[in-house]
């Protein structure tokens, strides 16, 4: 019988949606189940990977359920993964302090954002999310975990590490994980996290300011204004904001924004800022309640199913 952890959250924590409301939970490894409104995915830890199933108790806890027993420190880092992946690290006071600036979504309870168990994978998945469809994004990181994760006991694929990637070669990222151009950038991304020229801890520190950890990103390869700045709130840091094709599109249908599309970009800009810190969380919550009023309730979304509906065409 495998290990079990009963983990602590926050009052306000909701799982459906705290969990569905990202566009990463439908990347695999991570699969939602809509039927038993659960969350499941491969953990890499210290022994091996293991397929851990997660699902909210009565009492508001999380109850997460491994394929394999864990060893005390396989345990303590795969709290710390879950605590990340779902956000339970930001506190209630927090929410609140969005809410008091941005009050549309005090009734829903928005306010935290489904991540990765750790930064490289937010990174890669980032670098994936670049310049192609979703469906796209999709298979690509299917092909990630189905050429390069290693497998759980279960039978499951997790996502790739930093330190497998570093190694794989360019022939088998473009061809068989059809990431395209990004073969190089992912190899050497990965390259720089195993050898610990990028430090996760120093990313995340809150002692580092915004504009430091921005302009490092800058400097990693294949990471532009657009990626660095959706990196940034994947590190819980949400002052800046991540500007593409779909959010000129969010202010010319939703925001009705007119002019060039240099001139909308400033004017999206300019409209956020009023949310400060929190510009991204505002800004996002807005791009994801136009991405539900067509498709229906994230936590009611099929991976498998909505991936071919993010299309430009149907929006």
């Amino acid at each position: 019988m495998g290990s079990r952890l009963k983990i602590q959250t926050p009052s306000d924590f909701n799982l459906a949606r705290d969990v569905c409301s990202y566009g990463y939970f439908l990347l695999a490894p991570n699969r939602w189940d809509v039927e038993s409104q659960s969350f499941s995915r491969v953990l890499e830890l210290i022994d091996g990977p293991s397929s851990c199933a997660m699902d909210q108790q009565p009492d508001g806890s999380v109850r997460a359920k491994f394929d394999r027993r864990l060893s005390r420190e396989e345990q303590f880092i795969a709290r710390k993964q879950i605590i990340r992946m779902f956000s339970l690290d930001v506190d209630t006071k927090t929410i609140r302090a969005f809410h008091k600036v941005d009050p549309r979504w005090e009734k829903s309870g928005r306010g935290r954002v489904f991540r990765s168990p750790d930064v490289f994978e937010d990174v890669i998945k980032t670098v994936t999310s670049c310049n192609v469809t979703w469906p796209s994004t999709i298979n690509m990181n299917r092909r990630l975990c189905q050429v390069c994760g290693r497998k759980s006991e279960s039978g499951f694929r997790g996502f790739p590490s930093a330190k497998k990637l570093a190694r794989t070669r360019l022939g088998t990222l473009r061809g068989r994980c059809r990431v395209g151009y990004r073969d190089q950038r992912i190899i050497d991304l990965a390259k720089l996290f195993t050898k610990g020229a990028v430090n996760p801890a120093w990313l995340e520190d809150p002692n580092n300011s915004d504009d430091d950890v921005f302009a490092f990103l800058l400097t990693l390869p294949g990471i532009g204004p657009y990626a660095a700045g959706n990196i940034m709130q994947l590190l819980g840091r949400y002052s800046r904001l991540a500007l593409d094709t779909e959010s000129l599109r969010h202010g010319k249908a939703v925001l009705k924004m007119t002019g060039t599309d240099n001139a909308i970009m400033k004017q999206l800009a300019s409209h956020y800022d009023q949310f400060g810190d929190h510009k991204f969380r505002s800004y996002w919550f807005e791009l994801w309640e136009f991405y539900q009023s067509k498709q229906g309730p994230a936590h009611t979304w099929n991976r498998d199913e909505v991936g071919s509906a993010f299309t430009a065409s149907n929006f």
